[in-house]
């Protein structure tokens, strides 16, 4: 068993480098399947779930060739099968953009119901309702996910409640279909922007994506033979901004995008942070204590849910009681319970948390409930006085590259050991 062993308390310093974007290469993989040709992905993350996005493709005609260990050559010329490798897509929640992908290339895939962190009720309803309106038919049994159709005509779509998911999927099965579709009250977030791009770039028409009415333009075929970079990594960026606060350290975040994070900066200012802006960096420092806080997680623009475990270990030793409240995922929480090992004082209940501010956090053995989770608790050990050790990282592993390593670059005592 594999567990991250930190002593602390450090306050980080340094410069950080910030991968490609996880939730845009999760999706832009499977996107490729629209292409009948080769392109080439740059920026792409060395993190467990490309890899098995990778193994799924290769496993319904891929051809995949690692030019180097953020690089990729994917060929889609020779897509012969239409059940995915059922117990690889289980494994983690992005696979359901083949069902988009492949309703547009081959009229049909199998797939097994996509897995991921539990994070408590994560429906695809809203994914289903686009693939019928556009002409699919799909049917759940037996833990898969079987989507057919005869041909995808373009329609209008309207999102019940602002999914990514969703907006992405609905819009890969768009690509290829007659006609035009119109997505109504879709997701504005930076990843969604990026798949429109990536697909434009291939040649599809895509116009509106980053605003909440998108149009897709039925075309012909994607032909490839470009290459695209997928942007940095906005949640990643994040991260290290709140590590910088929590440990109340001077971090510089290189290869981001400023206005991504937006929302992350004002709160950091709010909470007595500082923050200055280059043209693709960040540094972020702060002095004190952190003052108390009200956080709600919104769609984009708003406060990333993606992100509330990390300003969450903020909070938790800020002057002060504060709120999360949690508007995206209903079990969001579950990393309160480890931090308090850590002696934090935070009372959660359903999607909303209150966080009573101590003066210091003291090391423990915690686990990784999900992805960022698995985040803030590195975070947390960092911070806290002593030894910390975090079991569970197959959660970290998914999402973030070589975490530890950028950590230790910024001066954190934090080892991968294997019991």
């Amino acid at each position: 068993m594999e567990k991250l062993v930190i002593t602390g308390p450090t306050h980080l310093k340094g410069e950080v480098n910030i991968s490609g974007a996880k939730n845009s290469a999760v999706a832009i993989l499977p996107a490729t399947l629209l292409i009948d040709g080769v392109c080439v992905i740059n920026n792409v993350p060395n993190i467990v779930d490309i890899k098995l996005s990778c193994e799924i493709l290769e496993g319904l005609g891929a051809k995949i060739n690692w030019i180097n260990k953020n690089s990729l050559e994917i060929d889609t010329r020779n897509i012969t099968k239409t059940v995915a490798p059922i117990e690889l897509t289980r494994k983690f929640r992005a696979s359901y953009y083949l069902i988009g992908s492949m309703l547009g290339r081959k009229k049909e895939i199998e797939v097994g119901l996509p897995g991921g962190c539990n994070l408590g009720p994560r429906p695809i309803d809203q994914h289903i309702k686009g693939f019928e309106a556009l002409g699919a038919n799909v049917e759940i049994a037996g833990g898969n996910v079987k989507a057919k159709t005869d041909k995808l005509v373009g329609t209008s779509v309207y999102m019940d409640i602002v999914s990514v998911g969703a907006t992405i999927n609905v819009m890969l099965a768009s690509v290829l279909a007659e006609g035009t579709t119109t997505i109504d009250n879709a997701a504005k977030e930076p990843h969604v922007v990026d798949i429109a791009n990536f697909l434009n770039t291939m040649g599809a028409d895509i116009r509106g994506a980053g605003t909440d009415v998108i149009k897709i333009n039925g075309v012909e075929k994607l032909t490839g033979g470009k290459s695209y970079s997928v942007v940095p990594d906005q949640i990643e960026a994040g991260t290290f901004m709140l590590a910088a606060v929590a440990s109340r350290g001077d971090i510089t975040i290189k290869n981001c995008i400023t206005k991504h994070l937006e929302c992350v900066t004002a709160k950091i200012l709010e909470i007595g942070g500082n923050v200055e802006a280059g043209e693709d960096s960040l540094r972020v420092w702060c002095d004190n204590r952190p003052s108390k806080a009200i956080i709600k997680t919104l769609p984009y623009p708003g406060f990333p849910t993606d992100l509330q475990a990390q300003i969450g270990v903020v909070l938790s030793t800020a002057n002060g009681t504060s709120i999360i409240n949690e508007s995206i995922w209903e079990s969001r929480f579950q990393y309160a319970n480890e931090l308090n090992k850590m002696g934090a004082q935070i009372t959660s209940q359903g999607k909303s948390a209150i966080f009573e501010g101590v003066e210091k956090l003291y090391g423990a053995s915690v686990y990784s409930t999900d992805l960022r989770a698995g985040a803030a608790l590195i975070i947390a050990g960092i911070i806290a006085e002593g030894k910390t050790e975090i079991y569970n990282l197959g959660h970290i592993d998914r999402g973030y590259e070589n975490i530890e390593g950028k950590f230790r670059k910024l001066g954190a005592n934090i080892e991968r050991v294997i019991e």
